[in-house]
């Protein structure tokens, strides 16, 4: 663990304005071009504070522009079969493999998230566009026979689905580039047009990506990237040329935006508070491994992060130790180092926020078993125990490196204890016991049920999406490309 020492980050900003380089500014992509138009925005560093690049910020205008060329654009995407869609997920996949450590570099710097888990991420990228590439030749129809009854006979139909039309994406922060790639990939496979409003803290990566796309040969128009402040971007919700929108973000934004949203579809993938239940017969070692990286990846900032922890009575204290030598190993500091397992928050005051909540969680009754100093924007990987439900740290979506873990004595309590949550997005069991794993499936109020694992696991192809709070509609590819593309049925009369 690397401890927080008074005056380190004083020195660390220092250093880092003495070696800053010019930025320039990175215009926008909108109709094929590259827009220098709105208003110049500093993009600065998590860390550090240090400007590591500058965009221009569109206009209203920008976003009504951008969904008229959409609009333009769906009219030549609607119609290009699949080997050439495919084609160009494939050469958009080669284009980030190709700029692989550009892709790193740009996230770290603009994110605050470790190198190796930027890498991670782009690795992710790429494979999200390669089996888009596969599902694009994948979207089938069904043949129904229709002579069930005399009246109906010699006739029969079919179903194919047809892309929706132009859609709105607006993406978070905390995957600047994946969390863009599940919003376009399946849009392209599908033959959907698109605008995407990346999140203001990190449009560079989502803009890296557009040109890659563009490079690809997706046609113009088809693909506009522009940042946009929050009422700018209203217009992606509330406008009926857009056919469906489709954001990743906090709940109270995402259910204002089904509110809003008038006819249009909405998926929505929202926030969590991740439970996991560890029964006595599990594997204590690599629980609490898993635990760790689940809680502490990526400061805690990911919906399906580990955030309570419910431990069957009689290994409590076991596993607490184990997880606790694991948290200890943990390194805390420049997310641009190979050694950082943890870098800052994504903003100074979600740490002071996070903070705050350990502090009046400790006030309440309970123990802090590690972690807690704040130093700027970054937060030391916490752990509390004796603490109860009605707690933020337990309750809310704290969004940063803190844990809590507590006891149960009967597993059906447990499953209840996860239960207890505005949300639901994934959640994790370890047990040998396959009936009680089927218990869980049945019981929990999830999204996903992962067995053997923390809820922070994913791969990019599998159904991704919560319920309660947590969300509607699912990601991840071919389920994504059901909510883009609607089925339309053709009836055949041979009499």
């Amino acid at each position: 663990m690397v401890w927080f020492r008074p005056g380190r980050r004083s020195k660390i900003i220092l250093m880092a304005q003495m070696t800053v380089t010019p930025v320039t500014t990175q215009g926008f992509l909108l109709d094929g071009k590259w827009v220098e138009e709105g208003d110049p925005v500093e993009i600065r560093a998590p860390f550090d504070g240090s400007v590591v690049g500058r965009v221009y910020q569109g206009r209203r205008e920008h976003a009504d522009a951008a969904i008229a060329a959409s609009v333009k654009a769906f009219n030549t995407t609607r119609r290009l079969p699949a080997f050439e869609r495919q084609r160009v997920l494939r050469r958009v996949a080669e284009n980030i493999a190709n700029r692989k450590e550009e892709f790193a570099r740009t996230i770290a710097q603009e994110a605050g998230k470790p190198i190796k888990a930027a890498r991670t991420e782009v690795e992710r990228a790429v494979f999200t566009f390669t089996v888009a590439a596969e599902e694009s030749t994948r979207i089938y129809g069904e043949y129904i026979p229709l002579d069930w009854q005399e009246f109906t006979a010699g006739r029969w139909a079919i179903t194919r689905r047809f892309p929706l039309g132009p859609i709105g994406g607006i993406t978070p922060f905390n995957f600047p580039l994946n969390l863009v790639a599940h919003k376009v990939a399946p849009a392209i496979a599908s033959g959907c047009t698109m605008v995407i409003k990346p999140a203001p803290q990190t449009p560079m990566s989502a803009l890296l990506l557009a040109e890659s796309i563009q490079q690809a040969g997706w046609p113009d128009g088809a693909l506009n990237v522009l940042p946009l402040s929050n009422e700018d971007a209203s217009l992606l919700v509330t406008d009926d040329r857009l056919k469906l929108i489709s954001f990743t973000g906090s709940a109270s934004v995402g259910w204002d935006i089904k509110r809003r949203a008038g006819k249009k579809k909405v998926i929505l993938e929202l926030g969590g508070n991740g439970g996991v239940i560890i029964h006595k017969d599990a594997d204590l070692s690599y629980a609490a491994e898993r635990c760790v990286a689940g809680a502490f990846n990526y400061a805690g900032q990911t919906c399906i992060s580990v955030q309570r922890i419910l431990v069957e009575r009689s290994v409590q204290g076991r596993f607490i130790e184990l997880l606790l030598a694991g948290v200890r190993k943990l390194r805390v500091g420049d997310p641009l180092e190979d050694s950082t397992d943890l870098g800052p928050l994504i903003r100074e005051s979600d740490a002071i926020r996070a903070a705050e909540w350990i502090q009046e969680a400790v006030r309440g009754g309970a123990r802090l078993l590690c972690g807690g100093q704040r130093d700027g924007s970054l937060l030391q990987p916490t752990v509390l125990s004796n603490t109860r439900p009605e707690m933020k740290v337990n309750c809310q979506e704290i969004f940063a490196p803190v844990a809590t873990v507590e006891a149960y004595d009967d597993f059906s309590e447990a499953l209840r204890q996860v239960n207890n949550s505005p949300y639901g997005l994934q959640a994790g069991i370890f047990t040998r016991d396959a009936k009680l794993l089927f218990n869980a499936f049945e019981d929990l109020d999830v999204g996903g049920v992962i067995a053997g694992d923390v809820p922070t696991f994913r791969i990019d192809h599998m159904p991704y999406g919560g319920v309660k709070e947590s969300g509607l509609g699912r990601e991840c590819l071919r389920y994504a490309i059901e909510e883009m593309t609607e089925p339309r049925l053709l009836v055949m009369n041979l009499r």
